[in-house]
């Protein structure tokens, strides 16, 4: 991100995905950190997004650890939401900035029901607490405009943008 901003392209924000082995890792935090002031980057330009299932796992550490990377001023995603054991006690006291709705609900929304009615929950979940919500894996053109009407705040996928290589974006 540091060469692309350097050589002018315009990338305001960089997402990160964490493992879970990553995220249990004691020194993830002071990696942050140290990568942060080593690159120059403000770490608003940073998101970390992790999984479900990496958060359900540590409790009070969790919480703690989340707190903290939150405290460094970087944004937190919980990725792939939906497709692990979501717990709304534990969402309600995680201090995150958005809910990642996964692309295995967001292929279906055309064809299955049941998948349109889950992508709808996450969304209005996301919204009523205050959540950024992204869609991944968006194709088509009827996956966006009816993301969009649901009030879904940012899409994801092949429709909006392929991968860039390393050394810089198109």
């Amino acid at each position: 991100m540091k060469r692309w901003r350097d050589a002018g392209s315009p990338v305001g924000m960089v997402a990160v995905n964490l493992s879970p082995r990553q995220f249990r890792d004691p020194t993830l935090v002071e990696l942050v950190r140290s990568s942060l002031a080593e690159t120059g980057l403000t770490a608003a330009c940073l998101e970390l997004e992790i999984t479900e299932g990496a958060l359900m796992d540590g409790g009070e550490e969790t919480i703690d650890k989340l707190a903290r990377l939150k405290a460094l001023g970087v944004h937190l995603a919980i990725d792939d939401f939906g497709t692990g054991y979501s717990s709304l006690a534990y969402l309600k006291r995680f201090p995150v900035d958005k809910l990642k709705v996964d692309q295995a609900f967001v292929r279906g929304i055309q064809s299955n029901p049941i998948d349109r009615e889950i992508v709808a929950a996450v969304i209005a979940l996301g919204k009523a607490l205050g959540l950024e919500v992204l869609a991944e894996g968006i194709e088509t053109e009827e996956q966006y405009s009816y993301l969009k009407a649901l009030g879904c705040d940012t899409a994801q996928g092949y429709l909006v943008g392929r991968p860039a290589p390393a050394d810089g974006p198109a």
